[in-house]
């Protein structure tokens, strides 16, 4: 896919966030040892969650957290779902291993993590598939097999090489694996763990995709099959701007996410008010299980600039 820059379209207000309270991370570093291990263990376990719930799974976080931390065996629940928690939880370790040893992203990387990912499950882990498959629902066809290690020969050049901003290339990372669909099971909690792994080693904080998103999700990645990469984009940086607020919020005082109805008692304006104001993209908020939330210092970025 020939991408630049200016074919993939970010919502502006959302993309100056990002590149806002990125800047004001790197003016932290380096970051408390202490405090991104906590960041770090709470991601890794709701990555884990939500990529596998994305693909079924049904364990529950609550359950999630069991398997992984605890070894504990969750009664009525599949062997596969636990093996998948497990190695989803492995995988993500691995990739925090590979931050940290500037890994390159090669074909030895990504077959290494869905060796990981589907070990136990899948008899060709961490094998590029050796047959053509159609995939139900979609428009497109996965590629033909023989020509896979050319393919991701390519891929992985462009990974290295196209000049598009982070976040945007993010973006092609995910999709393009799944486009490409290398592997006849587990792609999309490879894809996942690979945005991760660019995004880290590009000095960003990993992301986790909620499986309350799933349809959208979907959605937009089959726009992405048709070439229209910016609604896939624009759903990553948001997941991004969700990760870096996280992120901040356990670092400074003023960026504390806190509940708009919390919030709004110190505040010129109701909770209400507030929250239309969020779902409109005006107030710099998220929105964690049904509840938005944001901070004193997004509060009063916007009583300053109403106040213009």
């Amino acid at each position: 896919m020939d991408l630049t820059n200016t074919d993939i379209l970010i919502n502006r207000q959302l993309f100056q966030r990002i590149e806002e309270k990125k800047k004001r991370i790197d003016t932290l570093r380096p970051l408390p040892k202490n405090t991104v291990k906590k960041l770090l263990e709470d991601i890794r376990l709701k990555h884990t969650y939500h990529s596998i719930a994305l693909e079924g799974n049904t364990l529950t976080l609550k359950e999630t957290k069991l398997v992984v931390e605890d070894g504990i065996t969750i009664g009525g629940k599949l062997l596969k779902d636990h093996l998948e928690a497990k190695n989803s939880y492995e995988a993500f370790n691995l990739i925090l291993e590979m931050v940290k040893s500037n890994t390159k992203i090669t074909h030895e990387t990504i077959q290494g993590l869905h060796e990981l990912v589907t070990k136990g499950l899948l008899e060709d882990a961490g094998k590029y598939r050796k047959t053509n498959i159609r995939i139900a629902g979609l428009e497109t066809t996965p590629p033909d097999y023989n020509k896979l290690p050319k393919i991701m020969d390519e891929y992985i050049k462009n990974i290295e090489t196209l000049k598009l901003h982070p976040v945007k290339k993010a973006a092609f990372v995910h999709h393009e694996l799944v486009r490409i669909h290398p592997f006849i099971d587990g792609n999309g909690r490879v894809a996942r763990l690979l945005t991760n792994l660019f995004l880290m080693k590009n000095g960003y904080p990993p992301i986790v995709l909620k499986k309350e998103d799933r349809r959208q999700y979907f959605r937009v990645l089959q726009y992405a099959d048709n070439r229209y990469l910016s609604p896939f984009s624009n759903f990553i940086a948001k997941a991004v701007h969700e990760s870096i607020m996280y992120y901040l919020s356990s670092l400074l005082e003023d960026e504390q996410l806190i509940p708009l109805k919390e919030l709004s008692k110190d505040s010129p304006y109701s909770q209400e008010y507030l929250s239309l104001r969020a779902r409109q993209g005006q107030l710099d908020a998220i929105k964690i299980e049904k509840i938005w939330y944001s901070s004193k210092q997004a509060l009063q970025d916007y009583i300053l600039k109403v106040g213009r």
